[in-house]
């Protein structure tokens, strides 16, 4: 898991201050046009307003009390868009701390006669090539294309520890702002300034102007119903009573509207949803949307890679097991000549085990065709006068040495087993037509993940592993990970075809990926997470990219997106809930003096009606600021079925929002009596 980085606390004075001078800012009718509920209560506020300005002009009797619902139902506003802007302001602190990284740098640009041009990192453009040095600042997003270099990449992802970024194979993207702490690198620029990397993600964080998601924009339509309906029901009221020769104010009535539409999760709603996509950025994963982070909360199936993932992903060649008429040492060589090419580490720990405990020496000649490894052929080799020596997949050197499974030795058959069946990965290795023996590569899975799988299938969620091995080494390790489901020998068009029949059959689908051949699949995925040492089209095809690179990274990323709309169900419970006790409270205040039985629906026993309905309009305010360290901090979750977590959140914010307004309001009330406001 990765470290969950620290938040700016609630009462944090750098975020508290700012936010109460974005809250007066938000008060504008038109940016509260786009919360419904809140607006409505700003328009009932100033109509109170200005009957407290008429009342005190002409001096009328309860000008005190009219001036105390006015004030408080300006407090309901204010309390509302406040939460908004606190939210707004830890998203902005995360911002600031990327901006610092993009002070006015230079760079060393190579020109086409390999002269260095020192110029302003502004100035680079896609394809130029820069050096950086030890201590030098990364200019630009990039690819390493030469060399290799610790890079501390602390101001990105928060972490401190430094990372090796080196040439070839799948650690060469470097981001730009991010310092070489050791040797020089050769870097070519790939992202035009103004849309680099930390550009996309200071736009993303700031995310004033961010999106309603589906979800939301469903519950702003339920809650604007739900306040139509009741600004009906006020005039029906109204109605009613002056047919039964009952007086209430206008002040009155509008002190009932606010209070019976749902203005706590009115004005918590846009706070939850930035929030959701801060704790996001607090695990180091930027969403292009909360619609992706709301997606994660509703996915089914998790697509994760066997290496790196599920397994420690450095797999390691351990042994050379040779076909009768082939000697350990020949195996050994030809397994070296055609590793010499492969630069990922698994070809790396080859040629190194040749070298090393077999002493093979590597030669200096010069071969005929190098093959160089990809995930298409999924093998490696050279060319070297007669001989075509090939390295890779048991399935693709069978097919290049032309011979079926059927004809192939049966002693090649039995290490390939063996390798397979202990959980690692046979490669096999060929000389032309000739199978020359099976290579052993050794993964170990990661400790915990077992119980992370549990956890992911006790909240419902399908697990399967997505690997280029073959189907026993898959089942082998699927088994020990504790994975629902496996595809083995995984192409890129397996996995984009195994996405879209999941979701035919209605599924939402999350996977990770780093690759190029990846981006199909992140494109179609409901939930695509990039690694932010992937490639550009990776990252380009995702909804998410994971700052820390860590593809297990998807569980929190679901954890977080379960979290968001259980918080927004959670509050939004407790918001319906607690109008009960506000009906209990002014309901029999409007009309005890017309029917006196009504007296028995005051179970709070409030001290007087005008009393009552203070109360009721002061807790409608203060609970919205009490629920701000809620919504911004998210409900805890806890894996578990659907049922039993709506079971709790009903049990705990369902009843806990019946019972509390009582409490709350009987304590309001008394404390209003003691200080004779009304």
């Amino acid at each position: 898991m990765s470290k969950d980085r620290k938040a700016p606390g609630f009462l944090d004075p750098a975020i508290l201050l700012p936010a109460a001078r974005d809250a007066v800012l938000k008060l504008d009718p038109r940016q509260l046009l786009r919360n419904p509920v809140i607006f409505v209560t700003e328009v009932v506020a100033a109509v109170v307003t200005v009957l407290f300005v008429r009342d005190l002009v002409t001096g009328a009797a309860e000008t005190g009390f009219s001036g105390q619902i006015s004030a408080w139902l300006w407090f309901t506003v204010l309390f509302a868009t406040f939460a908004e802007a606190v939210a707004e302001g830890r998203g902005r602190a995360q911002a600031d701390s990327l901006k610092r990284t993009k002070s006015e740098l230079t760079a060393r640009r190579l020109s086409s006669d390999d002269s260095i041009q020192t110029v302003p990192a502004s100035s680079l453009k896609i394809g130029d090539i820069v050096l950086v040095a030890a201590g030098e600042l990364i200019p630009g997003d990039g690819e390493v294309i030469e060399g290799v270099a610790s890079v501390n990449e602390s101001a990105i992802t928060g972490e401190s520890a430094p990372v090796i970024r080196e040439s070839g194979g799948d650690r060469s993207a470097v981001t730009g702002g991010t310092q070489v702490l050791s040797d020089e690198i050769k870097v070519k620029i790939t992202v035009a300034p103004g849309s680099s990397f930390v550009d996309r993600m200071i736009a993303l964080i700031e995310g004033a102007q961010r999106q309603k998601t589906p979800n939301e924009i469903a519950l702003s339509i339920l809650l604007s119903g739900l306040t139509l309906i009741f600004l009906f029901v006020c005039v029906a009221i109204w109605g009613l009573a002056g047919y039964s020769g009952t007086v209430i104010s206008v002040t009155v009535l509008a002190a009932l509207l606010v209070t019976l539409i749902p203005t706590t999760i009115g004005g918590l709603l846009s706070a939850i949803g930035i929030a959701g996509m801060d704790r996001l950025v607090r695990f180091n994963v930027i969403a292009t949307s909360g619609r992706a982070v709301e997606a994660a909360g509703d996915v089914d199936t998790l697509l994760l890679d066997k290496t790196g993932t599920i397994t420690f992903g450095n797999r390691m060649a351990s042994d050379f097991l040779p076909v009768p008429g082939v000697t350990q040492a020949e195996l050994a060589e030809a397994a070296l000549l055609a590793s010499l090419s492969d630069e990922t580490p698994e070809g790396r720990s080859i040629v190194a085990l040749a070298t090393g405990d077999h002493g093979i020496a590597t030669p200096e000649a010069r071969f005929d065709a190098v093959v160089a490894f990809t995930a298409e052929t999924r093998l490696s080799g050279v060319d070297q006068g007669a001989r075509q020596l090939r390295k890779g997949a048991v399935d693709a050197v069978l097919k290049f040495a032309g011979v079926t499974e059927d004809d192939a030795p049966s002693e090649f058959h039995r290490a390939v087993d063996l390798v397979a069946r202990s959980g690692g990965t046979p490669l096999a290795v060929a000389d032309g037509d000739r199978l020359l023996g099976v290579i052993h590569l050794k993964d170990v899975v990661k400790p915990g993940i077992k119980e992370r799988f549990a956890a992911l299938r006790a909240m419902g969620i399908r697990t399967v592993m997505v690997t280029g091995d073959n189907p026993v080494t898959a089942a082998a390790i699927a088994s020990e990970a504790g994975v629902d489901d496996y595809l083995a020998q995984a192409t890129p068009e397996d996995k984009l075809a195994f996405i879209r029949r999941e979701q035919q059959g209605g599924r939402l689908i999350a996977m990770c990926g780093d690759g190029t051949n990846d981006a199909p699949a992140l494109a179609q995925a409901d939930v695509g997470v990039a690694m932010q040492t992937g490639t550009q089209a990776a990252r380009e095809a995702a909804n998410m990219v994971d700052l820390d690179s860590s593809p297990t990274k998807l569980i929190e990323i679901v954890e977080i997106g379960k979290q968001l709309l259980m918080t927004r169900g959670s509050l939004t419970t407790f918001s319906i809930a607690n109008d009960v006790a506000k009906y209990f409270a002014i309901i029999p205040a409007l009309f005890v003096a017309t029917y006196p039985a009504l007296d028995a629906l005051n179970v709070m026993g409030l001290a007087s009606p005008q009393s009552a309905i203070l109360s009721a309009v002061i807790f409608n305010a203060l609970i919205i600021v009490a629920l701000i360290p809620l919504a911004l901090k998210g409900v805890a979750y806890r894996p578990a079925g659907a049922d039993s977590l709506l079971r709790r959140n009903l049990l705990i914010y369902g009843l806990g929002g019946l019972i509390l307004p009582f409490a709350g309001i009987k304590v309001i009330d008394l404390a209003v009596s003691a200080l004779h406001l009304v």
